[in-house]
């Protein structure tokens, strides 16, 4: 920057001489003028993103602290604290690294950046492209100037290449084409050890006897506690102790924890839901993925290299890459792909409101949901076996309507975010898109959960009754969700060995009366 200016004094003299002082003096004055870097609270990165272009000694980085974004909803206590504390830790370090950082609270993040322009008029306003159809049409509206997103392994445009390529949207093939284009687990053209995936070794129920591991948790800072006591009011769920670290360095500390204590069972356990763990062997990583402390590069390296050590199967390697280099691009990639009205699909026309247990864990006698509902409480979280499998799947198959399903997923997981719920509630969840996603709903009675769950031992519902006050609400339900869709599913193959089923149910009357009761009983909280 000296040597800038000095350029500038000398050319100064030279405009003087020649009568051009004061036009060429502003010229190169507004040349130099800082640009405002925005970086939105899922963007907290300091290689990624707008900030990979931004110069310490010239631009200035804004956060905004929108009290729209803060009170809009009922949203989970974790998830605010985790967003602010990590925007704000985020805002406090750069400050502390040299950075010029301002870090507005407003009423809008519009207003608040209105606010900081007036106090630096004429500065470019400069933001990576958002995560969101909402904020990027609002910033598009504000004239802010779009830089790349590069928070994801794949662009928007080489998804949409792939996409357009589809005729259907398989996430399998999709994964396929990244393990090839990323190289990663390849030897050459064919996938290490033969095979694309290994699924089937990777479905374990969870053990009688088995050690889980302690999750890693933190310590609240003054930061934390602050963000804490501004945001007690008004919200859901717990706030007891600091689950979720809120900076950089808490965030690797929960990815080598990761790989250092579950990696190696975290394939064959994945899909499991057990009742001595939480937390199980999954990784955690999302929110910090999904929030910008971490890369998925970073994170897929440091897999790499820990399976490189030689001790870690390639199921959970294989497991693990998938999740982050397959579903998570895939659900992004779809989100922009299938575009902003997509959220407003349903197409099984299911209108039942949000029912109360997803709100009062005590409003149901069913032990699954009780007890997946009470660890989001607690924490937030819970993986994605008890949000697609008990959650979701109580969803579809009691005909909620997906928006409300939809806004309450978006409200209290703590990893939450537009592009990941969209396409995983409206696609996936709850068959909103008549397939677009998925070729056949994730709908199953009470045996999967009995299965892959340790909760039916000590419910008062059987899973393998369908009628009967002890009946399996899961089980009497699915069976009346097909038959209230059986004109939908008819024409589906995928569905053929399901309906062929319902078609030899000799007691489809005392099924639906049963429905009935249970669907009144979900309603009043007492089922």
């Amino acid at each position: 920057m000296r040597a800038m200016w000095f350029v500038i004094r000398v050319a100064q003299e030279v405009a003087t001489r020649l009568g051009l002082r004061e036009v060429l003096f502003r010229t190169m004055q507004a040349s130099l003028m800082s640009r405002l870097i925005y970086i939105p609270f899922d963007q907290l990165n300091r290689d990624y993103g707008a900030m990979k272009i931004a110069h310490k000694d010239s631009d200035h980085i804004v956060l905004v602290e929108s009290q729209r974004m803060l009170t809009g909803r009922q949203w989970h206590r974790q998830r605010l604290q985790f967003l602010v504390s990590s925007a704000r830790h985020f805002a406090d370090e750069l400050k502390h690294e040299g950075w010029q950082v301002t870090y507005v609270h407003s009423a809008t993040t519009i207003e608040g950046l209105r606010t900081i322009q007036e106090q630096h008029p004429g500065a470019e306003l400069v933001c990576a492209v958002p995560n969101s159809f909402k904020l990027k049409q609002q910033l598009e509206e504000h004239g802010a100037t779009f830089v790349e997103n590069n928070f994801f392994l794949t662009s928007r445009t080489l998804f949409e290449l792939w996409a357009q390529k589809q005729s259907t949207f398989t996430m399998e093939n999709f994964y396929r084409a990244q393990r090839k284009r990323l190289a990663i687990l390849m030897d050459g053209s064919e996938p290490v050890g033969g095979a694309w995936n290994y699924d089937a070794e990777n479905r374990l129920p969870p053990p009688k006897v088995h050690d889980w591991g302690p999750p890693l948790y933190f310590t609240f800072d003054d930061i934390d506690n602050q963000v804490a006591s501004e945001h007690s009011e008004g919200a859901w769920g717990k706030l007891e102790g600091k689950t979720w670290g809120t900076t950089r360095a808490e965030a690797l500390a929960q990815m080598k924890h990761f790989f250092t204590h579950h990696f190696k069972e975290f394939g064959p356990f994945e899909d499991a839901m057990p009742d001595g763990s939480w937390s199980g062997h999954h990784s955690l990583l999302s929110p910090y993925l999904n929030n910008g402390l971490l890369h998925a590069s970073e994170v897929v390296r440091a897999a790499l290299n820990r399976f490189a050590e030689g001790d870690i199967p390639l199921s959970s390697c294989e497991g693990f890459a998938r999740q982050i280099i397959g579903w998570r691009e895939y659900i992004n990639g779809m989100y922009w792909f299938l575009g902003e009205k997509y959220c407003d699909n349903n197409s099984l026309n299911a209108t039942r409101p949000l029912l109360p247990l997803f709100h009062d864990p005590e409003k149901t006698q069913m032990n699954c949901v009780k007890s997946v509902v009470s660890d989001i409480n607690e924490r937030g979280w819970t993986h994605h076996i008890p949000r697609l499998m008990v959650l979701s799947n109580l969803a579809l198959i009691a005909g909620i309507s997906p928006q409300e399903f939809l806004n309450w997923m978006r409200e209290v997981f703590v990893d939450a975010s537009d592009w990941v719920m969209v396409p995983n509630v409206i696609g996936m969840a709850t068959y909103a898109d008549d397939g677009v996603l998925m070729t056949k709903p994730y709908a199953a009675g009470g045996a999967y959960i009995s299965n892959m769950g340790q909760f039916c031992k000590s419910c008062i519902y059987d899973p393998k009754k369908r009628t009967g006050d002890d009946a399996c609400p899961f089980t009497t339900l699915y069976w009346d969700f097909l038959d209230r869709n059986s004109e939908t599913f008819s024409s589906n193959h995928r569905m053929f060995q399901q309906m062929g089923g319902l078609r030899r149910l000799s007691n489809l009357p005392d099924v639906k009366d049963r429905a009935t009761q249970v669907l009144e009983g979900l309603d009043a909280g007492t089922i």
